[in-house]
């Protein structure tokens, strides 16, 4: 044994240098780790500012749009009340959603909501109960509007419905099967829908979504991702009675201008054309020469109408309206639809393979036209008249004011323009859809106007747009 102990101790010997020289010269041993778990709460405080729309990961910020609108969105209760004196008798009637649209109180639902009730009460979000006045409806739209007395309310305001674009994040809010507040999301699926539940002459030209909306959310609000108000969730296509996947909303293009006339007036002022309509189809399209189906046709127009005295005839192909793309049936009726009596609008149409244009005037009926003589008073007699006083803008004014126009600087009291609520300090920017930028532009459309006088504009110092209706003697 003790000869191999040289053997041994020289091998022993040898590994160990081999070893060191490793050590030394061979490469730096690199340590491998896992990261450290977190914990990460997924729930974040509403009232952090965070980037406009955008969450951590880049999507949308659907919880600050939910929690700035849902203060704004009401559950509607409409009963129906018979009694006397003595007694009070309140049967069943139906319940749904609302918007508060003003910090005054005015509040949009549907007609459908409060049809079946003659007593309107308001829940708020936050507890508050109110009792609702109606101001009036409109079933060609199934749109309502309510008011209760406060003067500081949570409001939404109104964004465009026509810049939605397909696949675009949006929320429906309100009060499903009574549950309160209640948001949920989705995207909106379609534009210019007609789904046929409105009677004959009503406007179809909804947005459709796959946000669920069920029983009780007729008249909530469907928002954008910046919190705005742009429709107004009025039906579901269903087999069952419930949700089974879309969603249909009032636009709020639309819903803003008739809930501004029932204001105004206490019911909608529509602008008529006069005609029939079909879809454009493949060989329609193909026979004006078109390479795209797109528009509608003019099936009849009606004698006397607003669209005879523009030169459209039966067959013609309406392309656009002002401008904007003329999609659909729906869509066209909703683009008309946003406009009233002595509007005029610009159409492109089609006729024999030519592409023309015209002016049309919409009428206050389906028949007649809008008075086009030229009234034989002077335009100052016709202010008189109708007793109101107007100025040019003044420098300050003119650099200050995004939309120009003229002020009325006096009101004489009892005249018809009192009686139509117009205050001092209106500022005209149409007559009777014609643009006016000055005392001498405004007076030269009044004598234009014939009896029926449409005064539209703004005010300084209120939100929104809004528009008087005059007729002259």
């Amino acid at each position: 044994m003790k000869k191999y102990y040289p053997f041994i101790i020289t091998g022993l010997l040898s590994a160990s240098s081999a070893l060191g020289l490793f050590f030394v010269f061979g490469p730096k041993p690199t340590m491998i780790q896992q990261p450290a778990t977190k914990t990460i709460l997924t729930n974040y405080s509403p009232f952090v500012e965070y980037p406009p729309n955008m969450g951590s990961a880049g999507a949308p910020d659907m919880v600050k749009a939910a929690n700035s609108s849902k203060q704004a969105v009401v559950y509607i209760e409409a009963l129906e009340s018979s009694g006397n004196f003595f007694a009070t008798h309140t049967t069943g009637g139906s319940t749904g959603s609302g918007v508060i649209i003003s910090p005054d109180g005015y509040i949009a639902t549907n007609h459908h909501v409060i049809a079946d009730g003659n007593q309107i009460n308001v829940l708020m979000e936050d507890g508050r109960e109110f009792e609702a006045k109606l101001i009036g409806s409109d079933p060609s739209t199934d749109l309502a509007l309510l008011k209760v007395e406060n003067k500081s309310l949570p409001f939404l305001t109104f964004g465009n419905s026509d810049s939605l674009m397909i696949g675009e994040w949006v929320l429906a809010i309100g009060n499903p099967f009574r549950l309160y507040s209640s948001v949920t999301a989705g995207i909106v699926s379609a534009k210019a829908r007609n789904i046929n539940i409105l009677d004959d002459g009503g406007i179809e030209n909804f947005i459709q979504t796959d946000a669920a909306v069920n029983p009780g959310n007729s008249g909530g609000a469907l928002v954008n991702t910046l919190g705005q108000l742009i429709g107004i969730n009025t039906a579901i296509m269903t087999f069952s009675g419930q949700y089974e996947g879309f969603s249909f909303a009032i636009p709020s293009n639309l819903a803003k201008k008739v809930l501004e006339d029932i204001r105004q007036y206490g019911s909608p002022k529509r602008g008529w054309l006069g005609v029939s309509i079909s879809p454009v189809n493949n060989e329609i399209a193909d026979e004006a020469g078109m390479t795209e189906i797109t528009g509608v046709v003019l099936e009849k127009v009606n004698e006397g109408s607003a669209a005879e005295a523009a030169g459209l005839d039966e067959g013609d192909i309406i392309l656009s309206i002002d401008g904007q793309k003329i999609t659909s049936s729906p869509d066209f009726m909703g683009k008309v639809g946003q406009h009233h009596p002595g509007d005029i609008l610009t159409f492109a149409y089609v006729r024999d393979r030519k592409n023309k244009e015209t002016k049309v005037k919409l009428s206050d009926s389906r028949t007649s036209t809008s008075a086009d003589i030229a009234n034989s008073k002077s335009a100052d007699a016709i202010m008189d008249e109708i007793g109101f006083g107007v100025r040019d803008l003044n420098e300050k004014e003119q650099s200050k004011l995004p939309k120009g126009g003229v002020v009325v600087n006096e009101i004489e009291k009892g005249s018809q323009v009192e009686h139509a609520n117009m205050e001092v300090n209106f500022i005209i920017t149409r007559v009777n859809g014609a643009s006016v930028s000055s005392v001498l532009t405004l007076k030269r459309e009044l004598q234009k106007a014939g009896s029926n006088l449409y005064l539209q504009g703004y005010y300084e110092n209120f939100p929104g747009d809004f528009a008087y209706s005059i007729t002259l003697n």
